[in-house]
């Protein structure tokens, strides 16, 4: 019996192609099903149609999915420069402010007629009361806080205090107590409270959370971005954690512009 060995069938790989088409290297069903190009088995009418819908519906998903996450990065930017700043009372001419904090109000790494207060109060033609200790904590603040408003009689404090906290490592949430005992106790006496937010130690910081949260509970215009801003240029810096003249005249042109959105002046 003499054996006859059959020839192998023809597989697509060794098919010779057909004019005017490309022959694909991958298995079918895979590869750019978007291209326009039919894949196997689609040959049916209106294949391609449908498949052209298909990849025009996934294009457009993508477009709204990247519109959607740039709107979520622009959202704080947007929050932050809006008009819904808390209002407080219209100052008078002769109305006094206390510009309450620690080394950040005293304006060390400048002289005194540099600090942020003596600056803000030239920018809105009203008295600013510099009362800064430098090194002092929430805790040293609330001590001599009442002695200061007896003092000066101020219809609006600006509170900037927490950096001393944050450097000798206080707990967190003392420092928030304290801060909360400050507005409380300023708001208690008719008085107008202004926050201001200072960063945290690090090589990449912001404010706490914790001030926009007091500050919004509250219910008073705040300011948590100069300080940072500030003291992440070189030439606006004494040091790594207080501004020179330049930086602190952008602090009191910053609380300046807030004063005025919230109607204060």
């Amino acid at each position: 019996m003499v054996l006859v060995r059959s020839k192998p069938s023809p597989t697509p790989m060794n098919l010779p192609a057909r004019a005017g088409t490309r022959r694909s290297l991958l298995p079918p069903g895979q590869g750019n099903t978007c291209s326009g190009a039919e894949a196997p088995g689609r040959a049916q009418p209106g294949g391609r149609r449908r498949e052209r819908a298909r990849c025009n519906v996934t294009v457009k998903n993508i477009i709204k999915t990247i519109s959607y996450i740039g709107a979520l990065l622009l959202l704080p930017l947007v929050v932050g420069c809006g008009p819904n700043v808390p209002k407080v009372a219209k100052l008078a001419p002769t109305d006094v402010i206390v510009a309450f904090g620690d080394s950040l109000t005293f304006g060390l790494g400048a002289t005194e007629a540099e600090s942020y207060p003596i600056v803000l109060g030239q920018l809105i033609a009203r008295k600013v009361v510099r009362a800064g200790v430098s090194g002092e904590v929430t805790e040293g603040g609330l001590a001599r806080l009442q002695e200061v408003i007896d003092e000066h009689k101020p219809k609006l404090v600006i509170v900037c205090l927490g950096g001393n906290d944050m450097l000798r490592k206080v707990n967190e949430a003392q420092t928030q107590t304290n801060l909360r005992t400050i507005i409380k106790t300023i708001k208690a006496q008719g008085i107008a409270v202004v926050l201001v937010g200072v960063p945290k130690p690090a090589l990449v910081t912001s404010a706490p959370p914790f001030y926009a949260e007091i500050a919004k509970e509250f219910g008073i215009p705040y300011e948590g971005k100069i300080v940072t801003d500030v003291l992440y240029q070189r030439d606006q810096k004494s040091d790594a954690i207080h501004p020179n003249a330049k930086g602190y005249r952008r602090m009191a042109e910053a609380i300046a512009a807030l004063l005025k959105k919230a109607g204060a002046v």
